[in-house]
């Protein structure tokens, strides 16, 4: 077994991570550019991956410049946002999401959310798995749009781990990324204690670069899109999973699950 620094505390992202919603993002986004003729492939979808929704949708649609001018942004966005509530109802967990968050809540162990998501597509998202899933964060979730990271501050930025660490678990982790100068000692020795989950690339550089450990669990699409792909060339995560279902809690100082006790 690998031992690794003792985490007291820990910040789930959620999209891709908790549930099953990136294959919903994915059956809209084409069923909306299907109509023109294009698709949203794994490697330009990579890219949008973890960034707030206007900056993602822009990002997308550059990739298609001889769509007709009257398909914004603004059209996109609302076409989007219609398919994307009728089906929100439907997303299920991923693998080992539900096993992990339960045993974390039983024995005490701190946890939060912190998603790019907007709070109206939280809402939708978990109102059907509250019994199961969400209701284990006893309303600790922080949102793109709570109004509690700085516009612009969003993922890689490490604002929103550092709201959900200060604001929702009470930790003094303090503002900043963790190599500038005004975050003291004690702030970096707290924010060493987190762990953070994350799918998406630009979450592992706003854990990392917040001095929190981060767990990758990316989809397998995305290792697989090969050099078109994003890579992560400066800040790699402390661990790489295939599914929260391969998840060790006790090798990160965490109570191990009943059946490793022996």
């Amino acid at each position: 077994m690998t031992q690794r620094p003792p985490v007291e505390y820990v910040i789930f992202d959620m999209d891709g991570l908790l549930i099953d919603s990136e294959r919903i993002y994915t059956e809209v986004t084409n069923g909306i550019l299907a109509k023109y003729g294009k698709e949203m492939t794994w490697d330009i979808k990579a890219g949008l991956m973890g960034k707030p929704e206007r900056e993602a949708a822009a990002h997308l649609l550059s990739f298609f410049p001889d769509l007709p001018p009257e398909f914004t942004i603004d059209v996109y966005l609302d076409a989007r946002r219609v398919g994307q509530d009728a089906l929100w109802p439907t997303v299920q967990p991923l693998p080992g999401a539900v096993r992990l968050v339960q045993h974390l809540r039983r024995h005490g162990i701190p946890i939060a959310v912190a998603t790019g998501s907007q709070r109206r597509n939280y809402a939708q998202k978990s109102a059907h798995l509250m019994d199961v899933l969400f209701g284990a964060f006893e309303g600790r979730v922080v949102c793109a749009d709570d109004g509690l990271v700085r516009p612009g501050r969003g993922k890689p930025h490490p604002d929103i781990f550092l709201v959900a660490a200060e604001k929702c678990l009470g930790r003094k982790v303090g503002e900043g990324e963790a190599v500038e100068a005004g975050v003291s000692e004690e702030q970096k020795l707290e924010r060493a204690k987190g762990l953070v989950f994350e799918d998406a690339i630009p979450g592992v550089l706003a854990g990392r670069s917040a001095g929190m450990n981060v767990v990758w669990v990316p989809d397998a699409n995305l290792l697989t899109i090969g050099d078109s792909g994003p890579t992560l060339d400066v800040e790699r995560p402390d661990q790489t999973l295939r599914s929260l279902a391969d998840f060790v809690p006790k090798e990160w100082g965490l109570p191990p699950y009943d059946e490793e006790q022996a």
